[in-house]
């Protein structure tokens, strides 16, 4: 195999564990802080399912990141190094600062800015961008408004009911948690798989955008080893910075997370498991009491959403520019 192609996909299998360390919190955060399973008991059984999760529900969000975006003719191998490059650099800027902004909206964003630097935004497929963003950016909204109606339902449905149903909830969330992982596997592993594949075609190893079977073990296996190590520092921001989480938020949160996450793969749309699992926090703090939620720590991560796409744009420019005198 090309030596140039084995390095893009080490990166792109370096972006997917970044991926699955960073985005852990989003899976374990609420698990953890209502205290249904110790820490690292939870990152090893989400690690599991974010495994088998591609395996169970298909490649549809890798066929819309590698095929649907752009042309694979038309970019080569150096525009999805930037891209990756661009994402990995920012997810780890990230992490480091403690703000759970979206791998998802990295990777779209190096795309977008190492294509255009190449070849101009004729190179990209107008129908497959406008559903990926659709998909990014409707999916908080459906989140938040998920999470708010669920647990006014939980409410309504526990009303009178003894504390001990706090042990239902939190034990609950095992089961809550499994489905929101391997909804994460499914949707946020196939962008690598995609990136792969993408790669593979571009480089002549692929005649058409087919999915090799041990491009998905591979992915799930780097995001699956990325979920386990856990990203501590966002846990923390999801876990306990909106609000103090309870047993009801948690099992309400997983259940309308997995819920909006596994109905994006079913459709293709490549959503932020980061953006639909904070929104739905949001949406479920709100329904027991719209000042019990710290907003002023939402609108830190609304602008890091905000500004992820365009700097990881621009980031993805600078370095195919920066390419350009070693590949083309």
């Amino acid at each position: 195999m090309d030596p140039l192609l084995v390095t893009l996909i080490v990166l792109a299998l370096i972006f997917d564990f970044l991926n699955g360390f960073h985005d852990s919190s989003n899976i374990v955060a609420t698990l953890i802080s209502s205290r249904a399973l110790p820490p690292h008991l939870a990152l090893g059984m989400t690690a599991v399912a974010e495994f088998l999760g591609p395996f169970i529900f298909g490649v549809a969000v890798a066929k819309t990141i590698g095929a649907e975006i752009v042309t694979p003719g038309t970019i080569t191998l150096s525009v999805i190094y930037a891209a990756l490059g661009a994402a990995i650099v920012w997810n780890i800027a990230t992490w480091y600062l403690g703000i759970p902004s979206s791998s998802s909206h990295a990777l779209i964003g190096g795309i977008l800015g190492a294509v255009a630097m190449h070849a101009g935004f004729g190179a990209l497929r107008l129908s497959g961008l406008e559903k990926t963003l659709i998909a990014l950016f409707a999916s908080p909204l459906i989140g938040l408004a998920t999470g708010f109606v669920l647990t006014k339902i939980i409410f309504f449905l526990a009303r009178g009911a003894s504390p001990r149903i706090n042990w239902f909830f939190r034990q609950s969330q095992i089961f809550t948690a499994m489905a929101l992982a391997l909804g994460h596997g499914a949707n946020d592993a196939q962008k690598t798989m995609g990136i792969i594949t993408l790669g593979l075609v571009t480089a002549g190893a692929l005649s058409s955008f087919e999915v090799p079977v041990w491009v998905i073990a591979i992915s799930a296996g780097a995001i699956a080893l990325g979920t386990a190590a856990g990203g501590w520092r966002l846990i923390r921001t999801l876990g306990g910075k909106f609000f103090k989480i309870r047993p009801v938020h948690g099992f309400a949160a997983q259940i309308a997370s997995s819920s909006v996450i596994l109905g994006a793969s079913f459709l293709g749309g490549p959503v932020s498991t980061t953006q639909v699992v904070s929104s739905v926090i949001l949406g479920v703090g709100s329904a027991q009491r719209i000042n019990m939620v710290r907003w002023g720590v939402a609108g830190e991560i609304f602008w890091a959403w905000l500004l992820t796409i365009p700097a990881t744009a621009l980031l993805a420019a600078l370095f195919k520019f920066a390419l350009n005198g070693f590949l083309r």
